[in-house]
């Protein structure tokens, strides 16, 4: 499906979440002096403006990154890509996690970002076009089965789905099972949101049953507005990178100081 655009929820607390996380495990990939290749498989338009009249009628980036980010450590990796992005565009500007990864990565890897719907994908571009990415407008699954394993081998696929068509639930775990037989020592970062009907439970419990090797990070928070699903947002994570544990743990206690008592 196609009317999914990700303006209206940019900079929400999924997005603190997920990025946080992501932007810690680049920071912590580059270390090591050799290339790696980031895959995306919803990339959504790369760049986003919350002072945009979609951003500001949800009030979701408001109540996540606009309320959130004092709290981030100045030398957090995502915190530093924010201030970076901030001071180049503007103090209204979001990275979307294509944004993030460029940002975090290095002149010897390679950024490869799926985009299926075409206004988005054309935002993509632009925003993509001082990075030196590979953009394909196209189904961002089959487009990762044609592209695993990727070279260099080394690297990280976010997974990151709208979920609005539920049979996704059923087959994501198929999905990542046939990618990681194709590229078993790839990083595969799963995002997904936690609803009030949970119906993320059977896909997490279908992913565990078939990577067992694998970890979970999830965080709760109140809804962004009344009669709002989502109440939290989860990341299933294959080969995550040493320390991950303990950089989620991080995320957590943010999470929590926020919210304590309001839940």
């Amino acid at each position: 499906m196609l009317s999914y655009q990700h303006l209206y929820h940019a900079g929400n607390l999924a997005d603190v979440h997920k990025h946080s996380l992501l932007a810690w495990a680049l920071a912590y990939m580059t270390r090591k002096d050799k290339p790696l290749s980031y895959i995306e498989t919803h990339a959504g338009r790369g760049l986003y403006d919350l002072d945009d009249a979609a951003a500001v009628k949800t009030g979701e980036a408001a109540k996540g990154i606009g309320l959130l980010r004092d709290s981030i450590a100045p030398d957090h990796p995502y915190r530093i890509v924010l201030e970076r992005i901030r001071n180049k565009h503007g103090a209204a500007a979001y990275p979307g996690s294509p944004i993030i990864a460029a940002e975090s990565l290095r002149p010897m890897d390679d950024i490869h970002l799926a985009e299926m719907h075409p206004q988005e994908a054309a935002a993509l571009r632009d925003s993509m076009a001082p990075y030196g990415s590979i953009i394909r407008e196209a189904d961002g699954w089959q487009a990762t089965l044609s592209l695993c394993p990727p070279e260099p081998r080394r690297g990280l696929l976010l997974i990151d789905p709208s979920y609005e068509v539920k049979a996704d639930y059923q087959t994501i775990p198929k999905l990542i099972a046939q990618i990681h037989r194709k590229w078993a020592v790839g990083v595969i970062m799963l995002w997904y949101p936690i609803l009030t009907e949970a119906p993320h439970k059977p896909m997490i419990a279908a992913l565990h049953d078939s990577l067992p090797d694998s970890t979970v990070h999830e965080v709760r928070f109140p809804p962004a507005r009344e009669g709002h699903r989502m109440v939290g947002s989860g990341l299933f994570v294959l080969n995550a990178p040493y320390g991950f544990d303990a950089a989620a743990a991080g995320i957590s206690a943010l999470f929590e100081n926020a919210f304590r008592g309001l839940r």
